[in-house]
């Protein structure tokens, strides 16, 4: 068999292998916040919900009926970034930063995070040591590969209902 035979095989094998992977595995979805519109849908299909706790300026600590419906949830709940802003963890944070966002997630949810994803998956060394110190586990790409990774305001490159089929 030519190399471009088997290359073509094992490409396929490889895409057929990602999409069994997506499919058994747990369903997440992203900007998770009361600032963004999100369908129940979404929120009900999914298995781990990424939460923005302070975006635009407005904390989620403050919104106890929000808090209360999605900790009622009984999803796996993690930290999407503090702000959401633009490449937030690519550019340093400081360790007061961060304690807002973890403090603001606690105060509606009654627990610190866990698991942290960074906005656009973009995080620096400094940053990453800092979330590995507060004990925050990082997922990133690979996370995004394996998952089923929705948006709740369906702005990614790639739409919610591609992501639906693939």
């Amino acid at each position: 068999m030519k190399k471009e035979g088997i290359f073509i095989i094992a490409f396929l094998l490889l895409i057929v292998t990602i999409f069994l992977i997506r499919l058994i595995n747990p369903i997440e979805l992203d900007d998770v916040t009361p600032g963004i519109p999100c369908e129940d849908a979404l929120i009900q299909k999914a298995d781990t919900l990424w939460v923005i706790p302070d975006f635009e300026n407005n904390s989620i600590a403050y919104n106890e009926k929000w808090c209360a419906e999605i900790l009622s949830s009984n999803k796996t709940i993690g930290m999407h970034g503090i702000t959401h802003s633009y490449k937030e963890f690519g550019n340093d944070i400081t360790y007061e930063e961060l304690h807002n966002g973890m403090e603001i997630f606690k105060s509606c949810f009654g627990f610190y995070p866990t698991k942290f994803k960074p906005p656009q998956l973009t995080i620096s060394e400094e940053n990453e040591n800092l979330i590995k110190e507060e004990g925050m586990q990082i997922m990133m790409g690979g996370n995004q590969l394996a998952h089923k990774v929705y948006h709740c305001n369906d702005s990614d490159i790639i739409k919610n209902w591609i992501i639906g089929i693939f």
